[in-house]
């Protein structure tokens, strides 16, 4: 028991030296509303939007940058001290993950019921989508015909053999793109998916999307999988860049989608103050900034993208409930390592 308790003391000492909040240290509450964000987005993507939304409240918005791991343990370890009133990340696979540990509670909101479609949300209202990325094909416009590209299943075909990159299966990006292929054509036939993906790379995965396209563009290989907004963001800085997009599964399945998302912490201090921040965030102005910012799709159907998003036109995409990617990403794991790919 003394060890536990020694365990459990040092962890919160740990946490509590790696703060890196931007609450000056030693701040306190004071009789200015706030609200506490713990986040593992970039803080380029969202400090803008959290400014507006002081602006336009009066209400500050005072948030911690970390990755999703940290944050859940940091959360868990907080337990009912916790200053965080929301828990914002990417990837519907870290937000289920975060309420297994039961570490957010629902929302309990219309407003957010009603804008955002169900499948960019949990079930029992714990966490939110609030704008949605595109996992698909990507390809070298002068090396690929457009016309041979279909599916994410056809790159395992042998033809591809040698022109395929992909990014680690470290990723969660991955993990939850193979749980969608498992919940579609279960496990057998999504193993053999993966290991034609394996035998058909041209070299090693990469550690990020970015560095994956940088492959397609100098001719390491031909196609690839990754978020839209990766190609994105080098679309943005150059225009002619050598890589173009391709909805994947349209056919099908409709393109894998996924979302970064937010719900209000268990015991959020200031849960009045957590659910109008989310429901700002899902506001029609917020929704159009926050996807523009970020490369992303606005999660509620009746926002346009703009800009270069907008340029790629609109595509079909897979329904599946996004918790699917959460319930299925263990199994995920374990048929990625099977299959080689790492």
């Amino acid at each position: 028991m003394r060890s536990s308790l020694l365990l459990a003391l040092c962890t919160v000492l740990v946490v509590a030296c790696n703060d890196t909040s931007t609450s000056a240290p030693g701040e306190s509450e004071t009789s200015q509303a706030r609200v506490v964000v713990y986040t593992s987005r970039q803080p380029y993507l969202i400090e803008p939007l959290f400014e507006r939304y002081t602006a336009q409240t009066g209400v500050s918005v005072d948030f911690t940058s970390d990755n999703e791991a940290s944050l859940i343990e940091r959360l868990a370890a907080e337990g009912a001290r916790t200053q965080a009133d929301v828990f914002m990340t990417v990837d519907a696979g870290n937000l289920w993950h975060a309420t297994q540990r039961d570490l957010l509670k629902p929302a309990e909101s219309e407003l957010l019921a009603s804008s955002i479609p169900p499948m960019f949300a949990d079930d029992q209202g714990r966490w939110y989508g609030l704008s949605v990325r595109a996992r698909t094909i990507v390809y070298h416009p002068e090396r690929v015909d457009r016309d041979e590209l279909s599916t994410f299943e056809d790159l395992a075909d042998e033809r591809w053999a040698g022109r395929l990159c992909m990014r680690t299966s470290r990723k969660v990006y991955n993990q939850s793109l193979v749980a969608l292929l498992i919940e579609h054509h279960g496990e057998e036939r999504a193993e053999e998916i993966v290991r034609g993906w394996v035998a058909n790379l041209a070299t090693n995965p990469y550690s990020s999307d970015t560095q994956t396209i940088e492959a397609v563009a100098a001719g390491q290989c031909d196609v690839a999988i990754v978020n839209s907004y990766y190609l994105g963001r080098l679309l943005v800085d150059d225009p002619d860049y050598p890589v173009a997009l391709f909805w994947a599964n349209q056919e099908s399945t409709g393109v894998h989608v996924n979302v970064s998302g937010a719900g209000i912490t268990r015991h959020a201090p200031r849960p009045d103050q957590a659910r109008a921040l989310l429901e700002w965030l899902a506001s029609e102005e917020a929704q159009a900034e926050f996807a523009e910012r970020n490369l992303e799709f606005p999660a509620r159907p009746d926002i346009a993208p703009r800009g270069v998003v907008a340029e790629w036109g609109s595509f079909e995409a897979d329904d599946t409930p996004l918790t699917v990617a959460g319930e299925r990403q263990a199994q995920a794991v374990r048929l990625m390592d099977r299959a080689g790919y790492r």
